[in-house]
């Protein structure tokens, strides 16, 4: 915990930038009057701009001293969102009304002017819902469901963990191997279905064999989209395979984020159900009160005025929370991933896991929030467009989708890699967006690199890997159970189950692709090769781009 913990994890200085000794930065262009943030351990030396030699720089590297509190406004706002979405969550708790659910139970009494309540009607009604409860949780439809549910989620720790081996030291074979099923699972379930279908009395009837013919072709349309994409992307394949493996190689020596970012997840979803009972709760806060209508006196339920604005409140903070911790996420990636980066040797820094959450929901903590609130916004201005298409006519509707949408992307052209950056340097966000462009434009290297062909190779891989799983599943349902076809729900639900924490894992396997790749830029910056097996692969990036009559283009054109 103390100084030792630091200097045996890597032998480069504690600063956050090394060989400090100029007044002028790497990423700057020198201008009078320009000053860059001192270090955070020791004051630079000052020295006349005119003899300042400009080979001499600022570079940059993972900052293991202590970092200063960053973006502090936006942590306060968030903490305020929060606080305030408990206080008044525990606040309904102590306030409900345990009449909410028997509104119907009460009647008006001419007498009083006000309702009562029926006892003998809220003793049936709570008879029959225990009834019911007890018929659904005794189904085998339930029982089978809840079974393989439990399973799949088990099993896909150890599969995760072979699909990374694999990944790691067979990523070629993988995706060779693999590749002519992307085609033929499609194929084969849309086959198999409108065969089934047509054999199926209640089916056909459902289904009239033009609808059939319809969703037969529209998937082998889909099919022959897929082909198209591997056809134009055929060339950038090889080096999509080895970025793939380089980043499966750098997850398998850092195994620890496996178990911290599914806790992390967990918490999230821990924190999302206490909102959630704070939500019921909160609708049980109102009076039951007489309502006339044409002459007749009926029981109502009216709610307190307070209760829809905090509906609005603890929705915008379980959307900004979402966002803060996908962006928390990266963050404790990033920052792992780069300490074993910068370290001279092959073994994985001590504690860098710990070292990375400490800073992730320490000192930029609000670097976070920021960029989550930005994240948030995005998705909700683009969201209110896509919802407003029908509203507003036709060519004011084109013209404020165009500037939206060009707002947006800026937006995500300054988040990208920005919270990478962060997690690197301890930097704030704005100085971590500025740095970051600067130092992939400084470096002849792409700021809107995405290799979206790793992703969607990956995503290939998974969808194959789950059809196989939920086959599986269906034809030992069939042998063992008497479901019928109720069996194909069962395996269907298992496939989605199996293939959201397959694509969990392929998004942190994405998030190693970009720390990687800032890494390796900044390598490129200092001069310097920390990991030759990265410069191997990711040298080829800015010869694809800058060089396509030699080489194809292995960059996402936008």
């Amino acid at each position: 915990m103390g100084s030792t913990e630091e200097d045996t994890t890597t032998s480069k200085p504690t600063s956050l930038y090394d060989a400090a000794s100029s007044a002028e930065p790497l990423l700057f262009k020198p201008t009078t009057g320009s000053a860059y943030p001192s270090p955070p351990i020791e004051e630079p030396p000052q020295s006349d701009p005119s003899e300042s030699d400009p080979t001499q720089s600022l570079q940059i590297s993972f900052n293991y001293g202590p970092r200063p509190f960053k973006d502090l406004p936006f942590l306060i706002l968030f903490l305020l969102f929060v606080l305030s979405t408990f206080a008044f969550g525990i606040f309904s708790i102590f306030h409900r009304n345990d009449n909410y659910s028997n509104v119907s139970a009460f009647t008006y009494d001419s007498n009083s002017t006000s309702c009562v309540q029926d006892t003998s009607f809220l003793s049936s009604q709570l008879w029959v819902s225990e009834t019911s409860f007890f018929a659904l949780s005794s189904s085998s439809l339930w029982t089978y469901l809840v079974w393989t549910l439990v399973i799949t989620l088990v099993l896909s720790v150890p599969i995760c963990l072979l699909l990374l081996l694999l990944l790691k030291h067979y990523t070629k074979q993988i995706v060779y191997v693999l590749l002519p099923f992307f085609i033929i699972m499609p194929v084969f379930f849309d086959v198999y279905w409108f065969v089934a279908c047509t054999l199926s009395s209640s089916c056909s009837d459902a289904f009239p064999l033009v609808y059939r013919i319809l969703v037969l072709v529209f998937i082998l349309l889909i099919v022959g989209v897929i082909v198209w994409i591997i056809v134009a992307n055929w060339h950038r394949i090889e080096l999509t395979v080895r970025i793939i493996g380089v980043a499966s190689d750098a997850l398998s020596r850092n195994l620890g984020l496996f178990l911290v970012i599914p806790l992390l997840t967990i918490g999230l979803l821990a924190y999302y159900a206490s909102i959630v009972v704070f939500l019921v709760f909160s609708r049980f806060n109102g009076k039951i009160v007489a309502k006339e209508s044409n002459g007749e006196y009926t029981c109502v339920w009216k709610q307190d005025s307070w209760v829809p604005a905090y509906f609005t409140l603890a929705i915008l903070t379980m959307l900004w929370s979402l966002t803060s911790m996908v962006e928390a996420q990266v963050y404790v990636t990033s920052g792992t991933i780069a300490q074993w980066y910068f370290s001279k040797d092959d073994t994985k820094p001590h504690r860098s896991v710990r070292r990375s959450l400490r800073n992730a929901f320490g000192p930029s903590s609000g670097t976070i929030c920021l960029s989550g609130l930005l994240v948030f916004v995005v998705r909700v201005v683009r969201a209110a467009v896509d919802s407003a298409r029908e509203d507003v006519p036709g060519i004011v509707n084109l013209i404020l989708r165009c500037c939206v949408n060009a707002l947006m992307s800026a937006i995500d052209f300054l988040n990208k890699f920005t919270i990478n950056f962060a997690a690197i340097t301890g930097e704030a966000y704005c100085t971590s967006a500025r740095m970051t462009y600067e130092l992939l434009r400084r470096n002849l290297l792409s700021a809107v690199f995405v290799e979206t062909v790793s992703t969607r190779l990956l995503a290939g891989v998974i969808f194959v890997l789950s059809s196989v799983y939920a086959i599986a599943v269906c034809a030992i349902l069939k042998g063992v159970s008497d479901l019928g076809v109720n069996m194909y729900t069962v395996a269907a639900l298992a496939w989605v189950l199996l293939i959201l924490v397959l694509g969990f894992f392929v998004h942190v396997l994405d998030n190693v692709i970009d720390t990687v790749y800032i890494c390796y830029a900044i390598d490129k910056d200092r001069g310097e090769v920390y990991k030759h097996e990265v410069h191997d692969v990711y040298f080829q990036l800015p010869i694809s781009r800058n060089s396509r009559s030699s080489y194809p283009s292995r960059t996402l054109d936008v």
